[in-house]
């Protein structure tokens, strides 16, 4: 249902962010109600199933779909942000990116010791960033729960980097 909705809205921009990379637009899917409720709804239920007791969403695009899921299951949300966005206590985690680096940053209190964490963003590429969320998680004493993706490039193996962990995905491209 949301599979083919958001797979027909998904529009491929060639050469963004740079030569070479076509990236997978997800505006249109939040530009269209109907998709973007499915959506939501897909991935609470996805959530939901891995029982988690916070919902942590990556910058930024991964905010736009964990606070309405979050929401929606009546759940905590906490933030994975790049690297000088928060204002308190935090900790943090380089990654390596399809294009480059960057790292990752949590507040030190985004958890409580022992929660299980279903972490949400929009794309699963090569999953540096998610495992530096993971890693984050990890160290602030989480359980990771899982992980839930609008879409997965199947092709870049991103799952591999998250081996071990439960991995959702609404479309694999």
């Amino acid at each position: 249902m949301a599979d083919l909705l958001a797979l027909s809205l998904i529009r491929d921009v060639p050469d963004f962010p740079k030569p070479g990379i076509l990236f997978k637009d997800i505006t249109p899917v939040l530009m269209h109600p109907a998709a973007f409720a499915e959506v939501v709804d897909e991935m609470a239920e996805l959530a939901a199933a891995q029982k988690p007791e916070v919902i942590v969403g990556i910058e930024s695009r991964g905010f736009l779909f964990g606070v309405p899921v979050a929401m929606k299951l009546g759940l905590p949300f906490s933030l994975a942000r790049k690297a000088g966005k928060l204002p308190a206590e935090r900790i943090r985690e380089e990654y390596a990116l399809e294009y480059g680096t960057n790292t990752v940053e949590m507040h030190t209190d985004a958890i409580a010791a022992g929660h299980r964490v279903y972490v949400i963003d929009d794309l699963l590429a090569t999953g540096g960033t998610a495992a530096a969320t993971a890693k984050l998680i990890q160290r602030l004493s989480g359980e990771v729960a899982g992980f839930g993706f609008l879409i997965e490039l199947g092709f870049l193996d991103g799952r591999a980097a998250l081996a071990g962990l439960h991995v959702d995905a609404l479309l694999t491209y």
